[in-house]
């Protein structure tokens, strides 16, 4: 990958904020800690106890190097086992290759996909070859009736990645112009999951039987996983807009979610939980819901991907244009909550482990919320090193 510095502003880390006590009402500046790391408050999706040999806290350690740029509204990166690196593009529909001297092949343009507002080509997510079935990408689109999730057969090497024609894996979520969700992941336990807004209809959030404002656990083909707390696609319940997704060293699950207009949140996950939504929105202190372990103002977040490396997550701000993290996770020691890159690299959409135990992102400026820079939109590389 091509290694070329890019921004340098002259300070990359902000100070660490460390708070400890609950807060209520909103706006005020800076994160707010609610929970403990160990989610005694807010739960975990297991009950194992961390591993022996956890993983350290770690922290960015230089300024972030240009692995790509010249993309377009680009909304999720996929690293594939062989080296392969996907990148979606809202907009265009299209799922580009990022090739080893940071150029861009196109591999395919979804069809089917209408996109409009937030919505078109958003998550990606891989499923090696078993059962029968070949290496699979299943995505996360906007149709001209619906949002759904589609998978496709990856063939060839890095260098001449091809897809195959999509099949249909899921139907019917709600789309709108906003709050269509659209995060994709497999999960530990073998599962696909995926991150549904509430499509603009608060309401839907509170109600089992819709799709809308939920995380949805399901089978690589679609149907209600086994263990499932209603039986039905829903994992849990009460959300806005999620869009981050990922898991710990000892299973405990995150997400994070789009606020309104005072909080935006990162939740523990656990099956069959409700976070709030629209009864609610941050901190409550109301037992029929589940409190977030931090919240941020809405104007220093609105946070979409998030990635875990050692006991540390990522969080890629849009609004914020920084990026957050979150340490250590399984301890159960006190949160320490960071912003790097603050206003340097401008709206940050997605990231992801990268292959050196270093942290990949995306900048998200060309998405018409944004002000493209020089370059935009770009992959990045991070560097990290344990935490002081």
């Amino acid at each position: 990958m091509r290694g070329a510095r890019t921004g340098g502003g002259a300070t990359l880390v902000a100070t660490a904020v460390l708070l400890l006590a609950a807060c209520t009402g909103g706006g005020g500046s800076g994160p707010v800690v609610i929970a403990p790391s160990d989610g005694a408050t807010s739960g975990t999706a297991s009950a194992s106890p961390p591993p022996s040999g956890s993983p350290v806290a770690v922290a960015v350690a230089g300024e972030p190097e240009e692995l790509a740029r010249g993309l377009a509204a680009p909304w999720s990166i996929l690293r594939l086992p062989n080296g392969g690196v996907l990148v979606s593009e809202r907009d265009s529909a299209r799922i580009v290759e990022v090739l080893p001297d940071g150029s861009l092949r196109e591999v395919v343009r979804v069809p089917g996909v209408v996109p409009g507002g937030e919505g078109g080509l958003l998550g990606l997510a891989f499923l090696p070859a078993g059962d029968g079935r070949p290496d699979l990408v299943y995505a996360y689109l906007t149709a001209a009736s619906d949002n759904r999730i589609v998978r496709m057969p990856l063939r060839g090497a890095p260098g001449t990645l091809a897809l195959g024609d999509p099949e249909t894996v899921l139907t019917g979520i709600a789309k709108a112009g906003n709050h269509d969700g659209g995060r994709l992941a497999f999960g530990p336990d073998g599962f696909l999951y995926a991150t549904v807004g509430d499509a603009g209809v608060r309401d839907a959030a509170q109600d089992p039987d819709s799709l809308s404002g939920k995380i949805l656990r399901m089978t690589p083909d679609g149907d209600p996983a086994p263990g499932n707390p209603f039986g039905t696609l829903v994992w849990s319940l009460g959300h806005r807009n999620p869009q981050g997704l990922g898991w710990d060293a000892a299973g405990g699950m995150w997400a994070a979610e789009f606020g309104q207009d005072t909080w935006d949140e990162l939740n523990r996950i656990i099956p069959g939980g409700n976070y709030g939504w629209p009864v609610v929105e941050g901190e409550a202190g109301d037992p029929r819901f589940i409190d977030p372990v931090v919240q941020w103002p809405t104007d220093e977040a609105s946070p979409s991907g998030l990635a875990i490396v050692g006991d540390t997550l990522f969080l890629a701000a849009l609004r914020g244009a920084r990026l957050w993290s979150v340490s250590p996770l399984t301890t159960g020691a006190p949160l320490e909550v960071t912003a790097s890159f603050t206003g340097e690299l401008g709206r940050l959409r997605d990231a992801v482990p990268g292959p050196e135990g270093e942290l990949w992102i995306l900048t998200n400026n060309t998405d018409g919320r944004g002000s493209p820079r020089a370059g935009d939109d770009r992959l990045l590389r991070v560097p990290l090193a344990p935490a002081p």
